[in-house]
């Protein structure tokens, strides 16, 4: 398998969103953190722990649909042997949502105790919502106001400023746009953002991205390529371009002289993948030391 390429993407809307998210911390009580289920890991903000030292926070793992639903129940095992506060969700059917404001209760049941004993018992409890670019804020947010508040699109930098907004009397949510980080150390990292739609598609490689999540699909949910009539038999030994005109072919993506038309046919993987249409695929596991 080829190497993995080194992608990185970093526009100035993001360096800014860095800083709204230091000025904006203090207004509220408790951070949200929405992450990819299907890459808890290369999802998380490595910088976010440094911005919100002294804040709680919560980690809620969306797509939960798309992914493999066996490793998702060992990243919430993991999450919970290590003191992490983290539900696993689905932003778009609801799965998992009536999880959520119970535990953010729980998680600041000190505050809310503290401010009914001030007199303060009917001030609204305030959340920051972060998370990588495509990751579901909106989604998440629109779910919980129950009508459609925030701007939903599947491609990275919708949200491009910060919104208030109050789900009840008692609830506010602060959704901040999309960041990343300035460089992924691990060119796996930056890969696997790529994949589920987080890097601007304009900055990569969408044929060789395309070969590398085939051939992971090949490798680790190989019943998976049947959505295009390939066998696993059938996949077994081809180089990656050669599973990508294959999958092309047998979707009838040909140009002149029967060739196959690649760019098309990789384009097709990564929107049928993001939308979670090739089935439940996970792409990290937890640490194998779990405690």
């Amino acid at each position: 398998m080829e190497q993995t390429p080194s992608i990185q993407w970093f526009p100035g809307h993001m360096a800014k969103t860095r800083r709204m998210i230091g000025e904006c911390l203090p207004l509220v009580d408790i951070v949200i953190e929405l992450r990819d289920a299907r890459i808890p890991q290369s999802s998380a903000n490595p910088e976010l722990s440094g911005w919100i030292s002294g804040k709680k926070q919560l980690i809620v793992l969306n797509k939960c649909d798309t992914a493999d639903p066996a490793i998702t129940a060992r990243w919430l095992n993991y999450y919970h042997k290590n003191g992490i506060p983290a539900i696993a969700v689905d932003s778009k059917t609801g799965k998992g949502l009536n999880q959520f404001l119970p535990l953010v209760h729980e998680e600041l049941a000190e505050l809310i105790e503290r401010r009914a004993s001030r007199g303060m018992a009917g001030r609204p409890l305030r959340m920051m919502i972060v998370g990588i670019p495509n990751v579901g804020k909106s989604s998440f947010i629109n779910k919980m106001a129950g009508e459609k508040r925030a701007k939903v699109e599947d491609r990275p930098g919708v949200t491009r400023g910060k919104q208030w907004v109050t789900i009840s009397r008692d609830l506010e949510l602060l959704d901040m746009p999309g960041v990343l980080w300035p460089k992924f150390d691990d060119p796996a990292v930056g890969e696997r953002l790529a994949f589920t739609g987080a890097v601007k598609d304009q900055v990569l490689d969408i044929e060789l991205l395309a070969m590398r999540l085939l051939t992971l699909i090949r490798e680790e949910y190989p019943a998976l390529l049947s959505r295009y009539k390939i066998t696993p038999d059938a996949a077994e030994g081809l180089e990656p371009y050669e599973l990508l005109e294959l999958v092309g072919r047998k979707r009838g993506m040909l140009i002149s002289g029967g060739e196959v038309n690649t760019e098309r046919a990789a384009i097709m993987v990564l929107d049928e993948y993001r939308a979670g249409k090739l089935g439940k695929l996970s792409l990290e596991t937890p640490p194998k030391e779990e405690v």
